[in-house]
């Protein structure tokens, strides 16, 4: 009985460990992403702010906004450096990422979601000459508020969400397939079906990837493997930051006003 006992009682312990564990894991992992995302708007901020002038003197060409732009934003807007910023993050999950987890240590993915968060804000710069700062603010954080909440669901539910998941991220090859064919018929019937689906397909990876965060922590903690561990929580990081800055973009077609 006796035996039985300390059995159940370091069961209970290794239990309460990993729940702590998991507590500073998913902690680890928001903070990542947040750190992520204020690098993102500052470069999105910094890099309109180069490319956009108030003197008409210097300006190098107007948008039919009025915006005018700077010689920095003729080149990186006007020309064919812009499909280079347009697909930088893109190559970067597809080609850097996945081999950057593999062979790189802890640090080095962590530097380089850092570096994918300001090459994000380098390719969504062209938000602020679009946009006003206001409907910006305000769709942020009507995006927080309902990533937040899905989040906290996928943490929460009991439900196992892997189906829907692997049916999403088929949903989303056809999303990218539908963006790219768009960017030549420039149909605006088209982009408003694209900003709804993406909408809904990025709300449900968000909880999707939530509860995958958590049971890859789950089963893996009693490891030990901490580097591995912490290289899992900044790929959970980066998966969290895509989906809500995609239902951000997405959003603002909808909520943005234009200057």
């Amino acid at each position: 009985m006796a035996e039985f006992d300390t059995i159940r009682s370091a069961a209970g312990t290794r239990a309460a460990q990993i729940d702590e564990g998991l507590r500073a894991h998913m902690n680890k992992v928001y903070g990542t992403m947040s750190v992520g995302m204020v690098i993102t708007a500052l470069a999105a901020w910094a890099i309109a702010g180069l490319a956009t002038t108030t003197d008409p003197s210097v300006a190098a060409a107007q948008l039919p906004n009025g915006t005018l732009l700077s010689n920095f934003g003729v080149t990186l807007y006007g020309s064919p450096l812009r499909w280079v910023v347009m697909f930088a993050p893109l190559a970067f999950i597809f080609f850097g990422w996945g081999a950057l987890m593999r062979r790189g240590s802890a640090a080095t993915v962590q530097l380089g979601f850092y570096a994918f968060a300001a090459i994000m804000g380098v390719s969504m710069s062209s938000i602020f000459l679009v946009y006003t700062p206001y409907s910006i603010v305000q769709t942020f954080i009507v995006t927080a508020i309902a990533f937040s909440a899905l989040s906290l669901y996928g943490y929460a539910t009991k439900r196992d969400l892997s189906a829907m998941g692997t049916f999403l991220m088929m949903g989303v090859v056809g999303l990218l397939v539908a963006m790219v064919i768009n960017i030549f018929l420039q149909s605006p019937a088209m982009m408003y079906a694209i900003s709804m689906i993406g909408v809904l397909i990025f709300a449900g990876l968000t909880a999707f990837y939530t509860q995958d965060i958590k049971n890859t922590y789950v089963a893996h903690a009693h490891h030990g493997d901490q580097e591995w561990l912490d290289k899992a929580a900044y790929d959970g990081a980066l998966s969290l930051y895509i989906s809500f800055l995609n239902m951000f973009q997405f959003l603002l077609m909808f909520m943005g006003q234009q200057e």
